[in-house]
């Protein structure tokens, strides 16, 4: 799953589990940068936001620093950064909101201005540069469990095999974000951008981060591969971590978990696309684990532009698109395709191609919610979290 159940304390508290996060320039609004977050997997018809997490969103401006086959992202410091924080009320009775439990998410902006909006109204709420929207919706992550299953389990490409969406009928919490550039950025316009969960209070602790998508669930769950730290679940530790500078002490054991499994993911068509460096290590470790989306704000929207920039930075020349997320993006079959056969040869599909209900190009973006009526796909895929190891 993109970010769906991607640990331990996650599959705990579904109410703080980020499923996905999503950062790109407005396609119907020029100057305007969306920012979506979605938590709660497979919420059902009656979910809440809980008043105890805050939903973050951090911003810093960021420059390339190295191309070709070092190639790394620099971001500004922590003085610098930009925070949206979202944080949710008490539900309580309201008979206004079609009889249900009322809500309210209020954003508190880098300025300490505040814009409010109450859950599940699609208008939203919009003040300081910033239009806002919480509620429920159709969940956009385009997955084949299936496919990656067998791929994991026998060690041979079953990418297209089945058709079927997993994510089939699936709601989410989603959370939207819509930027005025000049107003909070001014002339930045290449950002690195994180999406977070935080325990609220006065010493807010974090409990979910994502910066690009399938770090934790492809690139770190999947212990066999891994011939040092087979035993150890890195994914709550790597959570806790800030992502734009994690520790020195835990940054190996990341790194030998996610070079195994690139490797793994290389040797899959017989081919060796990425010859490992003079440690043994896959040389997109470090890219990688420098774990955010980074968007170019100077380029207009581009469907299916995830990771383009730094497949361009790779490949030494100018990049041609916005990058970031978009909400239609397929991109696993981009992920796939860039680490099995390095984006030189065939597009790899999983056999999916695009979510339940595809998102929109106008305010609030996301699908509205599918029909709570359990789907054949509910009934047979239950989501546990575990993975061959």
């Amino acid at each position: 799953m993109s970010d769906h159940l991607s640990s331990p304390r996650a599959l705990a508290d579904p109410a703080s589990d980020i499923c996905d996060f999503f950062a790109f320039p407005s396609p119907d609004r020029p100057g305007r940068l969306v920012l979506v977050m979605t938590v709660f997997p497979r919420a059902g018809a009656g979910a809440q936001f809980s008043d105890a997490v805050v939903c973050r969103f951090r911003l810093r401006p960021a420059r390339i620093a190295a191309t070709g086959p070092h190639a790394r992202f620099a971001v500004g410091p922590v003085g610098e950064e930009l925070i949206f924080d979202c944080t949710f009320s008490v539900p309580g009775d309201d008979a206004s909101v079609h009889d249900t439990l009322a809500q309210e998410c209020t954003c508190t902006t880098p300025a300490g201005s505040t814009v409010a909006a109450t859950v599940n109204d699609r208008a939203g709420g919009s003040g300081e540069g910033l239009r806002l929207f919480a509620g429920l919706a159709s969940d956009p992550f385009i997955f084949q469990i299936e496919s990656i299953m067998e791929t994991l389990t026998t060690g041979k490409m079953a990418f297209g095999k089945h058709t079927t969406n997993t994510m089939d009928g699936a709601n989410v919490l989603g959370l939207v974000l819509e930027i005025d550039h000049r107003r909070w950025l001014g002339d930045s316009s290449l950002l690195a951008i994180v999406a977070e969960t935080l325990a609220a209070g006065s010493r807010p602790v974090r409990l979910e981060r994502v910066g690009r998508p399938e770090i934790k669930n492809v690139g770190l769950q999947w212990n066999g591969n891994d011939t040092i730290n087979r035993n150890i679940d890195l994914r709550d530790l790597y959570n806790d971590e800030d992502a734009f500078g994690l520790r020195a002490a835990y940054r190996p054991a990341y790194a030998e978990r996610l070079s195994a499994n690139l490797k793994f993911y290389d040797g899959l068509d017989g081919n060796i696309a990425w010859v490992p460096d003079e440690h043994g290590m896959h040389p997109l470790v470090d890219l990688l684990l420098d774990d955010y989306l980074v968007v170019d704000l100077s380029r207009p929207f581009s469907a299916d532009s995830w990771s383009e920039i730094e497949q361009a930075m790779l490949a030494g020349r100018p990049h041609n698109s916005c990058g970031g997320r978009a909400l239609n993006d397929d991109f696993l079959d981009t992920y796939y395709t860039w680490f099995i056969n390095g984006g030189a040869g065939p597009r790899i599909s999983d056999g999916v191609d695009q979510a339940t209900v595809p998102a929109t190009d106008e305010f609030p973006y996301l699908a509205l919610p599918n029909d709570p009526t359990p789907s054949p796909t509910d009934r047979t895929h239950h989501e546990s979290g575990d993975a061959p190891r």
